[in-house]
């Protein structure tokens, strides 16, 4: 069998073609068809001094999410999610618990309009 036979059977694998899409997905170079959003998240309850900033900077990035997170002076913890809406809802899901030692007991959530946010910082 030549290499070229063995390539072509290759590319038509179920096992490659998910593998190429997912790591396209990955990088950013395709699904493009996702709608961006953005959500306004306030989380109430202990969510200050427990990682919750941090530990939601690390899920928003991982998600490919922008927007920032910061302590508000009331004790809650205020973040706007912006990027592909499958993904802002599984930010806004885990905002409801949020990381291990936090625990939550209000989560306001508001729709606003896209800004183009990059990046995702803790403040």
């Amino acid at each position: 069998m030549t290499s070229r036979v063995m390539v072509r059977r290759l590319l038509r694998t179920p096992w490659f073609v998910w593998t190429r899409t997912w790591l396209a997905d990955y990088f950013g170079a395709v699904n493009q068809t996702g709608a961006v959003i953005r959500r306004r998240v306030v989380v109430h309850g202990r969510v200050q001094g427990v990682f919750f900033r941090d530990t939601c900077r690390r899920q928003a990035r991982a998600r490919r999410v922008s927007g920032w997170v910061a302590n508000r002076e009331d004790g809650a913890v205020e973040a706007i999610f912006e990027g592909e809406a499958a993904a802002v809802q599984a930010l806004v899901h885990w905002a409801r618990k949020g990381p291990p030692q936090a625990y939550v007991t209000k989560l306001e959530i508001t729709e606003e309009e896209p800004r183009g946010e990059r990046g995702f910082s803790a403040r």
